[in-house]
């Protein structure tokens, strides 16, 4: 049979169900669940990598950080290493989920998480314009402090508070893309560029060392599914489908997108949300660019139908 290779992208969030639903046994139900639908994908034939997002998890590790830094005296843990700590945490829920799904069903499958660095330009124009916000809220006093003592970049958050933001540059290059190619060559199932990679830069001598910012996951997805020579990326989201003119009374959804017709879609700049299904679109555009023959996003509850045909969102490279 031949090998078909899919790179399937979830989002942090969903691990998340609702505000009462955010513990780390709450997160482990949810990935169970996902788990569950992937696992559909192997039985019948797909080698997968899987990536994911991890904003409200890396949110909770740097706020638990700044509350035992004020109540403690510990130290702060540095946005790159809340990263880190997510892959590993998230990567274990779903690594240990799919081992048990696929014990339940008989599939001999190695599953393995590989903790991911990916290389950004320290060039690229986001670090001058940096504005994704992290942490918690700030009294303006403390957030000076923090401004002229560590150059963070404040900036004050509709009358809530000031927080800091980070830039949220391109992803170049995933660091340990050998060992994830070896391992899906040999047939493992790999967790990996988890919440976008953990972002690194190259210091100029071909030395890499972290830097705060954070990576879109999608992008990184579609990066590593651009250089596996991924059959499929697939975007598992909040919706079944996409739809043009989304929450409006003309809103259409739609069961297939050509790639010229996706970047007509995004450029009209009426139809996708910046922070929701606009990078997800775009990192589709890119997949299909360099090569890919196709991509699908819908919800994880339907991964098993939209595979078949029945559900979701087609875009292809025609």
């Amino acid at each position: 049979m031949t090998k078909k290779v899919a790179v399937v992208a979830i989002g942090g969030n969903s691990l998340i169900k609702s505000k009462a639903h955010q513990s780390v046994e709450d997160q482990y139900q949810a990935a169970q669940e996902t788990a569950h639908h992937i696992a559909d994908m192997i039985e019948d034939g797909w080698d997968v990598a899987i990536g994911h997002g991890n904003g409200p998890q890396v949110g909770f590790i740097l706020r638990r950080s700044e509350i035992a830094a004020k109540a403690e005296g510990m130290h702060e843990v540095p946005l790159d290493v809340c990263g880190a700590d997510s892959q590993g945490a998230i990567g274990y829920a779903i690594t240990q989920n799919l081992q048990n799904e696929m014990k339940k069903r008989g599939l001999d499958k190695p599953v393995a998480t590989v903790i991911t660095q990916v290389r950004v330009d320290a060039k690229d124009q986001a670090f001058q314009n940096p504005a994704k916000p992290i942490g918690g809220f700030m009294d303006e006093a403390e957030a000076k402090r923090r401004e002229a003592e560590l150059g963070w970049a404040i900036v004050e958050d509709a009358g809530r508070g000031w927080r800091r933001v980070v830039a949220s540059p391109i992803p170049q290059e995933v660091v340990e893309l050998k060992a994830v190619k070896a391992l899906i060559d040999a047939g493992v199932i790999v967790v990996t560029v988890g919440g976008g990679g953990i972002p690194v830069v190259d210091k100029g001598d071909g030395q890499l060392e972290g830097t705060a910012a954070v990576i879109d996951k999608d992008y990184a997805s579609s990066l590593l599914a651009r250089l596996i020579n991924a059959d499929l990326l697939l975007i598992s989201t909040a919706v079944e489908k996409v739809a043009l003119n989304f929450g409006k009374p003309d809103q259409k959804e739609l069961d297939r997108m050509t790639l010229a017709e996706a970047k007509q879609y995004l450029a009209e700049g009426k139809h996708f949300a910046k922070g929701s299904m606009a990078p997800k679109i775009q990192a589709i555009i890119w997949f299909l660019e360099a090569g890919g023959k196709q991509a699908l996003i819908t919800n994880p509850e339907n991964i098993g139908r939209a595979l078949k045909g029945e559900t979701g969102t087609w875009i292809v490279n025609e």
